[in-house]
């Protein structure tokens, strides 16, 4: 595989525009910029957004809701199929093994969900677990410890 045999083809690529190489060209003169006016001078447009000088529309609008983001925790998720078949024939799975065998994040908080199955007891850590994932492992046998959010940042 070289550069040259990936596609599109040369002969696919749409050529590029040049202005200002004669009135033949359709692109003369003025090199398709009009006459005068800001738009037509070098370096010249304004930025987007730019009305003018009228009280632009994204200033005009009121701000709206409530914005919590620089608070807002998201969680890494992992279903159930995937933390028992990483570490199969272990009955204690830990923040750490899962953090270890690159589940999830180092230092983000992680869920556990319910796809797949539990068959034997295990006790998993995390820092939240959906209703129906607690149930299948505790159903099985197992134990589910939820730890505090602030462990998730050290």
């Amino acid at each position: 595989m070289q550069l040259h045999n990936l596609f599109p083809f040369p002969e696919e690529r749409k050529a590029r525009r040049r202005v200002g190489r004669g009135s033949g060209s359709g692109l003369g003169c003025t090199a398709g910029k009009g006459h005068k006016g800001q738009n037509a001078r070098s370096g010249g447009g304004v930025r987007p957004g730019f009305e003018g000088g009228q009280m632009p529309l994204q200033r005009r609008l009121p701000k709206h809701g409530f914005k919590n983001a620089p608070f807002k925790v998201t969680y890494d998720v992992i279903n159930l199929d995937m933390l028992i078949a990483a570490f199969e024939g272990r009955n204690s799975i830990t923040l750490d093994d899962i953090y270890a065998r690159g589940l999830a994040r180092i230092s983000a908080p992680v869920k556990i969900l319910s796809r797949g199955e539990v068959k034997e007891p295990v006790t998993v850590q995390a820092h939240r677990f959906s209703r129906a994932a607690a149930e299948k492992i505790r159903l099985a046998g197992g134990t589910v410890t939820e730890l505090e959010a602030t462990q998730a940042a050290e």
